[in-house]
């Protein structure tokens, strides 16, 4: 070996480790971004098939390969053998109960439905009676009566004189000593002038004229309308007072659509009044008025409470409770338990093993804190009755709901199948993998995702890379191409 080549040999040495470093590198880096790339639809180590990527935190947004989500959550794979038990989310147990979870059964009880509702008590108009003038005269006097008296059945209202009474009064008496036709025909001429019973009686049994005459009350209650005053004048029918009774009053209640079907006339009321502090006053239900509130949606029910001693007074505010007259056994859940969406009712339903499922239900009467599930439940279930969107804040609830309406959606329009565009990026047999763009219809974003071939014939004539327009339907957690055709020539 000469003396250049004992100098060659640093140099070549230094040139061969640089290059096995470089090589090293491309071999690392390529490796990496193979991994960084793999598409959805890849086979996973242990053989699975990844449909594609997500965040637990964002079930809603999925991507073709692993990376990071919009929140910068490190995103995981959703294998295609994950059945529809994977559906919701799962929640630690430990987690569970610091976000203070409470869990309810869904029973199978008899549910008495009540109702409480707002009314206020006002006079009975059935029970009503208008004082009238029988002939004109004049008023001498007028008892001192103002609106608001309470004044007993046959209590004196007004005395009014009439001039017109005291001339055939007088001839009645003059022909009564002769008797006869004549004399009643007088009689029955004072009665047809408007003359009451008592005062004919009175003419008779004293033997003169009485020109006055006294008005009285027909029935106890109160004065609502007075219309006469000392000196003045009235002519024949003209209305004096109006006396309302006391003893039945209504109490008029106010009750939603959704609850007036609970009100039935005859059925028993219970009513509350602030102004009697723990006492009750039972009621009977009279009417359910035939019209709604056009302002309010309200339906009025007249309610007849008892009251003897006159202490309900019109005007007063009470609550009345109304209950349902049979009870049918039906599934019940608390109340609490239901999210009201406002398209739809959900409740969270709980599994043994910590996974939380979102399930739409179909609800029926409500009674206190109790609702009934018509549909959507069965019993023994357990839901969730307190902590629902702390659930949601933990584990993104919203995205399972938004994936359940994915779901109805996709369930309704299924036998229509979806459809898209895209390019291929495989072809392999009875498997093409697409990368396509945003598919409404399954709320998927553009990705790369693997599908199967409906039958084998519907690859002939297509190839890696053509641009095309494809038709899928889903079968359970699979989703199958029934129609592809090419849309453009190969890029």
């Amino acid at each position: 070996m000469n003396d250049d080549l004992k100098a060659k040999l640093p140099r070549f040495a230094l040139f061969g480790a640089a290059a096995l470093v470089v090589a090293v590198g491309i071999g690392a880096g390529g490796y990496w971004l193979g991994v960084s790339r793999t598409p959805a639809g890849a086979g996973a180590e242990d053989g699975r098939t990844i449909l594609y990527w997500y965040d637990p935190m964002l079930p809603g947004e999925r991507y073709p390969g692993p990376g990071q989500s919009s929140m910068g959550m490190d995103l995981i794979p959703r294998y295609a053998d994950e059945g529809a038990s994977e559906a919701g989310v799962r929640i630690d147990p430990g987690v569970s109960q610091n976000l203070g979870v409470r869990l309810a059964t869904v029973e199978r009880r008899e549910l008495a439905r009540t109702v409480t509702a707002a009314g206020v008590i006002a006079f009975n108009e059935r029970n009503l009676a208008i004082v009238q003038a029988r002939a004109s005269g004049f008023v001498e006097r007028s008892y001192g009566r103002a609106i608001g008296d309470v004044v007993a059945a046959g209590a004196p209202i007004v005395d009014i004189r009439v001039p017109e009474w005291t001339a055939a009064q007088a001839e009645y008496l003059a022909l009564r000593g002769a008797g006869g036709d004549l004399a009643d025909a007088a009689r029955r001429r004072l009665a047809m002038l408007g003359m009451p019973a008592s005062l004919i009686a009175r003419v008779e049994r004293e033997g003169r004229p009485y020109p006055v005459t006294t008005v009285t009350a027909p029935i106890a209650g109160a004065i609502t309308q007075l219309d006469i005053r000392a000196g003045m004048t009235v002519m024949q029918g003209a209305p004096l007072a109006t006396i309302n009774a006391v003893s039945p009053v209504w109490l008029v209640a106010s009750l939603t659509q959704a609850d007036a079907g609970v009100a039935r006339p005859g059925e028993q009321a219970v009513a509350r009044t602030p102004a009697f502090p723990g006492e009750t006053f039972a009621g009977r239900i009279e009417s359910v008025l035939p019209s709604a509130d056009p302002a309010t949606r309200t339906i009025e029910v007249r309610i007849a409470l008892a009251n003897p001693q006159g202490r309900l007074r019109p005007g007063m505010t009470a609550n009345v409770e109304i209950a349902e007259p049979q009870a049918r056994a039906s599934l019940i859940v608390p109340a609490e338990a239901v999210i009201q969406t406002g398209r739809r009712s959900v409740v969270i339903v709980a599994s043994d093993e910590g996974r939380f499922m979102p399930v739409e239900v179909e609800l029926g009467r409500r009674a206190g804190d109790r609702i009934e599930v018509a549909s959507g439940l069965e019993e023994g279930q357990r839901v969730v009755a307190s902590g629902q969107f702390l659930i949601d804040s933990e584990a993104s609830l919203t995205g399972a709901l938004d994936r359940l309406e994915a779901s109805t959606a996709g369930q309704s329009a299924a036998p229509a199948g979806y459809e898209s565009s895209g390019r291929i990026t495989a072809l392999n047999g009875e498997s093409i993998s697409i990368a396509h763009g945003p598919i409404a219809g399954l709320n998927w974003p553009a990705m790369t995702m693997q599908f199967t071939l409906e039958t084998a014939h519907l690859a002939h004539g297509i190839g890696v890379g053509d641009e095309v327009s494809f038709r899928i339907r889903q079968e359970g957690s699979h989703y199958i191409v029934t129609a592809i055709s090419k849309t453009g020539a190969q890029p």
